[in-house]
């Protein structure tokens, strides 16, 4: 148990800036929708972060989860981060001056004509966003946790901080609904023409700011350009690219072809365009889980990597996934029955189709549960079965979404996504115990995992106009399956001295 507390403890440490900081961001939703409330004024945006983060995955290829592989050791760490940087850089140039020069037909195919200036800004924010994740891979590999959370904490707080400053003080000023006398200093700054495109400005000055703050981590840095040293690299990880894009297909499908396949008129009085932004935005209230997830990543993957070697690895892997579950498991219930309190941070225009969120969840808990499960393939250079798992999801979430957005609009995207989720991990599993085989705790996650569903479906059907009585039925529902939960595993967490009778 105390491997696990180790765990934890690095897992809560990236979490701050993970966490945290996601969360600082979400709030950003708050401004955003109550700025614009004309729903398809951030229609644009939303399906450019979509874009944006395929191409992520592309500009890295892998390269993170590679430099864990070959730069574990301290002696070969500062060669393969050369190694590695160099081909990052290099790739970086290339992709974005391709998209800089392709600015005018990239735009105009995603039917936002004029708007190239936010494919410049993305070209260049994809590969700074690109070398400053080796420098972050680089931090997290020598345990600078502290300096990784501190570099992440400035990078959000410039951009909600930037965001604030246009969307609020300055629009608001230019308006004059406040400070009249200072319309010159705003307008010196604010275009109205611009407006949603502050969000993707701010975005851009965040990242060259964060590239800032890790000079040191280039201080060393020497251009290497081996191929013969680099090809066993590429090879570990070109698998992990192509096994990216298809999860990160599989997970953004529904935003790829929403605005294509929803019928014109599906939901009374909107368009697609507005309803897409309303479902863009319902889906960040599925965050919580998305948060939890990428935190508990960065802790594992440098985690069992070290201890790959530890006869006891398979059994400290169950141990993890088991807790890691039943905190996903926790938060797909505290979420879902107080959907209607957290909803409130939406502006009232995109309060709409909030029943998908408790599907979102359970489609996010399953890719984390996935995600955790998928070290065995890692440990054991099977690298190839995660390629094959994430093109089955990609394929079912892309084949779903086609039959069930015109059906169902919102429900058919988190459905499609829930399904080919789960499809992912059981597969995950089962080739798992074939080649590396790990004992899981199936029966005591699984009956959380039932309890938590019939909980979330049995209080949906519990209609409770009054919100000073709701909200604090459904807390103490929440409360109540946390308590449940503690009693069950009170010996794990060694509590049982407090239950005795």
């Amino acid at each position: 148990m105390s491997v696990i507390k180790k765990l934890a403890s690095d897992t809560a440490l990236y979490g701050i800036s993970s966490i945290v900081g996601r969360f600082l961001n979400w709030l950003l939703v708050a401004v955003h929708t109550r700025v614009f409330e004309q729903q398809n004024l951030l229609a644009d945006n939303n399906q450019l972060y979509v874009y944006a983060v395929l191409l992520n995955i592309v500009y890295t290829y892998g390269m993170e989860t590679a430099f864990f592989r070959y730069a574990s050791k301290q002696e070969n760490r500062q060669e393969y981060y050369n190694l590695i940087l160099s081909y990052v850089i290099l790739t970086s140039v290339i992709f974005s001056s391709i998209i800089y020069f392709m600015a005018t037909p990239i735009i105009n195919a995603m039917h936002f004509p004029g708007k190239e200036r936010l494919v410049v800004w993305f070209a260049i924010i994809l590969a700074t966003d690109a070398v400053a994740a080796i420098a972050f891979v680089k931090l997290r590999a020598e345990n600078r946790a502290k300096k990784f959370v501190a570099i992440r904490l400035i990078n959000i707080f410039v951009n909600i901080g930037l965001n604030v400053f246009y969307l609020m003080f300055c629009k608001y000023i230019h308006e004059g609904i406040i400070l009249p006398d200072w319309k010159p200093f705003a307008d010196f700054f604010y275009n109205p023409k611009i407006g949603p495109d502050y969000i993707v400005w701010a975005n851009f000055i965040a990242s060259l700011v964060t590239l800032l703050f890790l000079w040191r981590e280039f201080v060393g840095f020497r251009f290497t350009f081996d191929f013969k040293k680099f090809k066993p690299v590429f090879i570990y990880a070109y698998p992990l690219l192509i096994m990216g894009l298809a999860g990160a297909t599989n997970q953004l499908a529904d935003r790829i072809m929403f605005r294509d396949i929803l019928p014109d008129g599906f939901y009374e009085g909107l368009t697609t365009d507005a309803a897409y932004s309303i479902y863009a935005n319902v889906y960040k209230l599925s965050i919580f889980m998305l948060l939890v997830v990428q935190a508990y990543r960065y802790a594992a993957d440098p985690f069992f990597f070290s201890k790959a070697e530890d006869k006891n690895s398979p059994s400290m892997i169950a141990l993890a996934t088991k807790w890691f579950t039943i905190a996903c498991i926790l938060i797909w219930v505290g979420v879902s029955l107080n959907i209607d309190l957290i909803s409130l941070i939406l502006g009232k225009n995109y309060r709409f189709g909030l029943e998908v969120v408790p599907i979102l969840l359970l489609a996010n808990l399953f890719v984390g549960v996935y995600q955790n499960m998928s070290i065995w393939f890692k440990l054991s250079n099977r690298t190839h079965f995660g390629t094959i798992l994430t093109f089955i999801g990609m394929f079912t979430s892309v084949i779903l979404n086609l039959i069930l957005i015109p059906q169902m609009g919102f429900i058919g995207c988190a459905l499609a996504f829930a399904v080919s989720s789960f499809v992912m991990m059981v597969l995950c599993y089962w080739f798992g115990q074939k080649y590396y085989p790990i004992p899981y705790e199936l029966s005591s996650v699984s009956a959380y995992l039932i309890c938590a569903g019939i909980l979330i479906f049995a209080a949906w059907q519990i209609k409770i106009e009054n919100p000073y009585i709701a909200i604090p039925f459904r807390l103490i529902l929440s409360c109540m399956f946390l308590f449940v939960i503690v009693f069950v595993e009170r010996k794990s967490l060694g509590l049982s001295k407090f239950f005795r009778l």
